[in-house]
């Protein structure tokens, strides 16, 4: 499960249920724990220690998405140290892997993917944190959406490509064979990794979803729906990615209800796997 910010009352709740947790700091406080010695030691303390191990934390997202272009980013890395360090002053450090969340518009070149690379704006951005990944044996937290592609570009992105359907290889990128976008998305942050000294870092997929409505007819029940199965079904058959084969994708879905207040576009309010009154949207298995 993933939380945005640690509410401690969804923490209490999970209490002793052995769910796995990715835990984030909310974007708002990431300037003050990059630059106050205490603020990472108070925000463990307060959210991570005062419930672990009753509540099983894996990861520690510090932040989600920040754009390049906020007065925050500089201070992603430098939080990220601050609460690796508190960590290890916890005694917590090989329990909890600390990273970032990030979108894919860091890279500059995504297709095809072994040309991959991050932008020239966001390399002092992103090289950092690759060090510190490398140097903890953490992963890369990324934010995948295949609907963005496809909506983004339908000439060139066929919706079979981006719900699993397609029958065959759709790109060839040398000896790699891509069926779906999801996994060149992926495939073009590893090679992006690779030239930036991070080829051990692992990508955990941090988001990924489709929304029920709001812009017809790519956004439907029904292609979210097929969406949400075939990815489930992809990322826990242990194929891997054309360049990380033989292994399972961990990938938290988006969402788990429907954000129906949510400002922004009206897809927004509608990627969640339930209703807000808690009805099921989709036939959906995990097994």
């Amino acid at each position: 499960m993933r939380i945005y910010a640690p509410d401690h009352e969804v923490l209490n709740a999970l209490r002793g249920t052995n769910i796995e947790l990715l835990v984030d700091v909310a974007n708002e406080d990431i300037q003050s724990i990059a630059t106050n010695p205490s603020a990472a030691a108070n925000w463990v303390q307060n959210n991570i220690k005062n419930y672990s191990p009753a509540v099983k934390f894996r990861y520690i997202a510090v932040g989600n998405e920040v754009s390049l272009s906020s007065s925050i980013a500089q201070y992603v890395g430098p939080a990220m140290e601050r609460i690796q360090s508190a960590l290890a002053s916890a005694g917590l450090q090989n329990q909890i892997k600390v990273s970032t969340s990030i979108a894919g518009n860091l890279l500059s070149v995504s297709y095809p993917p072994s040309q991959g690379s991050f932008s020239n704006e966001a390399r002092p951005f992103i090289k950092p944190i690759i060090n510190l990944l490398v140097q903890n044996n953490a992963p890369l937290l990324v934010n995948v959406y295949p609907y963005f592609s496809y909506i983004g570009d339908p000439v060139n992105i066929h919706l079979d490509y981006a719900l699993f359907t397609s029958q065959g290889t759709v790109v060839q990128d040398g000896s790699f064979g891509y069926r779906n976008i999801f996994d060149a998305i992926l495939d073009a942050h590893y090679s992006a990794l690779d030239k930036e000294g991070g080829s051990n870092v692992n990508i955990v997929v941090s988001e990924t979803g489709w929304p029920s409505d709001g812009n017809p007819p790519a956004a439907s029940s029904g292609n979210a729906g097929t969406y949400y199965r075939n990815v489930i079904s992809h990322v826990k058959s242990g194929q891997g990615t054309p360049r990380r084969p033989g292994r399972g994708i961990e990938t938290y879905l988006f969402a788990m209800f429907d954000e129906n207040q949510k400002p922004g576009a009206e897809t927004e309010r509608h990627f969640g796997l339930f209703f807000p009154n808690q009805q099921s949207k989709y036939r959906i298995s995990f097994n």
